[in-house]
């Protein structure tokens, strides 16, 4: 008989294992360790801890050795990160540089990461938007995709759950199409953005202008200062990290409140290689690690999974998870894992100048970002040529400029004393994408990264619905500045390739056949019940919204129901 060293799988045996510790790692792993469960948490990158580990936060412009700009040859190396609005100086330690782990582009693709403890939860806009039954029954409306296995009734208690712990501002718009939430207050539109909320209002009533909704303590609650967070100081420095927790993250959230309970052991440099899968039991067993600084290769094991890797990486896992009873990735009996992946299209803006209201300007900073147009294409009824709708940001700012004619003591008091000039708007547009079959990552089958791990190959792309969705978008908020008297309108349809805007998802969709999707109604594998997927990858659609909110509330919500099945003993 073989001899088992049965301590040392005792002591790699928990009773709940979360891959991935970003926005909804976080709040799996939160959840599981409230409830008792010992979890092991694994994050492929370094461990960052909440404030220790945010080395700019605080510094000055003139302290950064190249003022905050990225040095030509650090770009000219990383010409995909580089083109993400927040690979900066102070910002840049928290992003994945190109060649730390390449990946195959079939067809143009940004692919944006942030490997450490806390992923991109330290990166993200933090704009929050909840879903509707607009976008829940989207896909049963427009045959766009199969059915969502659930509507806004079945995630509303979760949406409020989540929103009360993490902290969102935002008013109550009474919209239907973009529910209201437990909230903070909201930051205040300033006087030019109020000025086109209410000619919309005038002119457009169904084109609502609202203040955005974001992650932010704008006045704390009590369980805010539970967690040992204050309240946002409106810096705009987010992508720093955020020393007084004032915006939502898994670092100075989610992952401290588990750590208290004394239930989750986290675990950074660990790359997941794949789920362990026993056929004899029928269900997954544990994950497979390469630690990335030793290359060992050793396993954990427990009764429940959640993988929270991040949408694609998510797919990369579940692909590369094979066995005798699955093939071709875990749980793909539908054969569609990896494919009818999606993504916002941010590829167009405009801009413009307003000459009202020279006697204001704006004091201070607003975290929020300024305003908020929610989707009004194709709402009730199919009124285009393009299926679905966009969303669109919109902010105001006065402009400043300082005379740099001159020298000595009079070029000094020009440059300290600017002038303000016109008022500038601008809005970028937020297209929902449709998923196709071809849209689709897959293993490559001969090149594999440092650990082991095949490279990932993305075959995505913009189509047609997305070109005249784009085409609308710049004609209708072109014809909505005009009415508001904007002028020098500059349309911006500069192309960017699909991942930039960082909200890829789909792969492992959510359904309620088996047949053609891989999870079931709370996330959970239709035929791996002990495997849960409650990221970015699960998205059956897109909608418009920014989707961090409704990971966190499926992660909640998909926490909750496993450990109902646990008591069962069903999984």
């Amino acid at each position: 008989m073989a001899n088992i060293n049965t301590d040392s799988v005792k002591n790699r045996t928990y009773d709940a294992i979360v891959i991935g510790s970003g926005i909804s790692g976080g709040w799996a792993a939160k959840e599981l360790c409230e409830k008792g469960l010992k979890t092991l948490v694994l994050e492929r990158g370094r461990d960052v801890k909440h404030v220790k580990d945010y080395p700019t936060t605080n510094l000055y412009p003139w302290e950064f050795e190249h003022r905050g700009e990225m040095p030509y040859k650090v770009q000219q190396e990383n010409p995909i990160v580089n083109r993400c609005y927040a690979f900066h100086e102070d910002a840049a330690h928290f992003f994945v540089k190109d060649q730390e782990h390449p990946y195959v582009q079939e067809k143009p693709f940004d692919w944006i990461r942030g490997y450490q403890v806390g992923g991109k939860s330290l990166l993200w806009a933090r704009q929050t938007q909840r879903w509707s039954d607009f976008d829940f029954e989207g896909p049963a409306r427009d045959g766009f995709a199969v059915d969502w296995p659930i509507r806004y009734a079945d995630l509303k208690p979760w949406y409020d759950y989540v929103e009360r712990f993490a902290g969102i501002a935002g008013d109550k718009d009474g919209l239907p199409e973009l529910p209201d939430g437990e909230f903070l207050p909201g930051y205040p539109l300033n006087v030019v953005e109020k000025y086109f909320q209410q000619t919309m209002k005038n002119k457009y009533p169904e084109r609502k202008v609202i203040s955005a909704r974001c992650a932010h303590l704008s006045k704390p609650n009590k369980i805010h200062l539970d967690q040992g967070r204050v309240q946002c100081q409106n810096r705009t420095l987010c992508q720093r990290g955020c020393p007084f927790g004032g915006y939502f993250s898994s670092n100075a959230s989610t992952l401290p409140w588990a750590a208290k309970t004394g239930n989750m052991t986290l675990r950074p440099f660990s790359v997941v290689h794949s789920i362990l899968y026993d056929d004899t039991k029928g269900k997954a067993v544990g994950v497979k690690v390469i630690d990335t600084e030793t290359k060992e290769e050793m396993d954990f094991f427990a009764k429940v999974i959640f993988v929270n890797a991040a949408a694609l990486n998510t797919n990369l896992i579940l692909l590369n998870s094979k066995s005798r009873r699955f093939e071709n990735g875990l749980g793909n009996d539908s054969g569609v894992l990896g494919k009818y992946v999606a993504f916002h299209n941010y590829s167009a803006r405009i801009y413009a100048e307003y000459e009202g209201f020279m006697d204001y300007t704006t004091d201070g900073r607003n975290p929020a970002g300024g305003g908020y147009i929610p989707r009004f294409r194709n709402l009730h009824k199919q009124e285009t040529d393009f299926l679905r709708g966009y969303a669109a940001g919109f902010g105001a700012y006065r402009s400043k400029s300082a005379d740099q004619s001159g020298y000595g003591e009079s070029f000094k008091n020009n440059l300290l004393n600017p002038k303000y000039g016109l008022w500038g708007v601008g809005s970028h547009m937020m297209g929902e994408t449709i998923p196709k079959e071809s849209g689709q990552v897959t293993l490559d089958s001969s090149q594999k990264d440092a650990w082991g791990v095949p490279l990932l190959k993305i075959a995505v792309e913009y189509d047609d619905n997305d070109a005249k969705m784009k085409k609308d978008y710049l004609e209708q908020m072109t014809a909505m500045f005009e009415e508001a008297g904007f002028t020098n309108i500059k349309q911006d349809d500069h192309g960017q390739a699909p991942g930039l805007d960082i909200h890829e998802m789909g792969g492992a969709r959510m359904g309620n056949d088996p047949k053609t999707s891989v999870l079931n109604k709370w996330n959970q594998m239709h035929s791996v019940p002990n495997v849960f997927v409650t990221d970015g990858a699960a998205m059956t659609s897109t909608s418009t919204q920014n989707p961090s909110l409704t990971y966190m509330a499926f992660s909640a919500r998909a926490v909750d129901y496993a450990l109902q099945e646990m008591k069962k003993g069903n999984i």
